[in-house]
């Protein structure tokens, strides 16, 4: 029986991937495994039997990543379930920017007491005049599963599209547009696109990464799109820029008081996921990812160990062992069952930066003489027994 705790509100249409195995608990002491949304988990007291943390989303800066990798807990997100809520919300973001929409929508609550609102409606409109969209250069900044799907649409609403990705996905590549140009300095984004929309993750490489010297390089009258996190921009650069003339708007889905109800600034309350659809979409894949992992040992879209996959075991028992990844690691496993006589059927290592994963598929029962043995190996961080 797994037991599995959701810090945040889950859609049943994910909850009911569980099997009769698992039992959902309100103390995460009993928690094998986690699922969360938004919650932060950087205060919390990780359990010593917590197995998993499933994140029902892209980003995961509400998880304290090291901290889980050195205790063998494995941190999963859902990269793409919710690729077409946000890649909507841009486009709208886009059009928003494009035609001063909002600022109209205004006007007319303001005069809608006026009896003569239709009339004047024909004199003011003139104040919220745009510009379309049509044959204008928009910069994508991360071809990952948003931005490629924004590249796509952008490309049949008759716009010339740059994408900038030094680590594209064959995936991506294979779904993206051939008629965007993939160039390799960002610079030119910022040179030549009259929009530039941000789809990388949040990293000490790409925080601020929109800074002064970006807006300095790009074009007059650009619109800056921020779907992706609030910290890949130095948001002070930007209402400088908009102060300027540089900057037309700055469109973000992070509300906060630097931006909030700032001349050309759109900020939306974070709603670029929030869909029936992409929360439903979430769940569905952070459920599968969970199980996936505590029946078999699977890694499939971890954060902080590598990706890892041997299938169904089908010998006597499985262990997993969580580990630095250095030389030698695997000859002081082998050698542990190889002094206790069992035989490996199987075996699979991988490693992620610092760390690595090793799941080894035994003839016969590991006891826990032999799993303390793993475990006293210098640079091991835990022995997980999968069945």
């Amino acid at each position: 029986m797994y037991r599995y705790l959701c810090l945040n509100p889950i859609s049943d249409v994910g909850l009911e991937n569980f099997t009769a195995e698992y039992e959902k608990t309100d103390v995460a002491a009993e928690a094998d495994g986690i699922l969360v949304r938004s919650a932060s988990m950087h205060e919390m007291e990780l359990p010593e039997n917590l197995l998993a943390v499933a994140r029902a989303g892209a980003g995961v800066n509400n998880i304290p990543l090291d901290k889980c990798a050195q205790k063998g807990i494995v941190v999963f997100n859902t990269p793409g379930a919710n690729a077409n809520g946000v890649k909507e919300l841009v486009i709208a973001g886009m059009l928003l920017a494009s035609r001063d929409v909002v600022d109209g929508i205004n006007w007319v609550r303001e005069n809608q007491e006026d009896e003569n609102i239709a009339k004047d409606a024909e004199k003011a409109k003139k104040n919220f005049a745009g510009t379309e969209v049509m044959g204008k250069k928009l910069g994508i900044i991360g071809l990952g599963a948003i931005g490629v799907k924004v590249a796509n649409v952008a490309r049949h609403l008759g716009m010339e599209v740059y994408g900038y990705d030094p680590y594209v996905s064959v995936t991506a590549a294979w779904n993206l547009s051939r008629d965007v140009k993939h160039v390799l300095d960002v610079n030119e984004i910022y040179e030549k696109c009259d929009f530039i929309t941000i789809h990388v993750p949040l990293m000490d490489a790409t925080k601020g990464m929109v800074n002064a010297d970006a807006v300095s390089r790009m074009k007059d009258g650009v619109v800056i799109l921020n779907f992706a996190r609030d910290l890949l921009v130095e948001e002070d650069a930007v209402l400088a820029g908009i102060e300027s003339g540089k900057i037309r708007r700055y469109v973000s889905d992070f509300p906060n008081p630097k931006t909030a109800g700032k001349k050309g600034c759109i900020v939306i309350p974070h709603l670029g996921a929030s869909t029936e659809e992409s929360e439903e979409n979430c769940a569905v894949m952070a459920v599968k990812e969970l199980k996936d992992y505590l029946e078999n040992g699977t890694i499939s879209h971890s954060v902080n160990y590598p990706d890892c996959d041997l299938g169904i075991c089908t010998s006597e028992s499985r262990i997993a062992v969580f580990h630095k990844n250095i030389a030698n690691m695997i000859a002081k496993f082998t050698s542990v069952m190889g002094w206790n006589n069992i035989n490996i059927t199987n075996m699979i290592n991988k490693s992620k930066g610092d760390v690595a994963y090793t799941v080894l598929d035994l003839e016969a029962l590991a006891n826990e003489s032999i799993l303390n043995q793993l475990r006293t190996i210098d640079g091991v961080f835990r022995v997980r027994v999968i069945r």
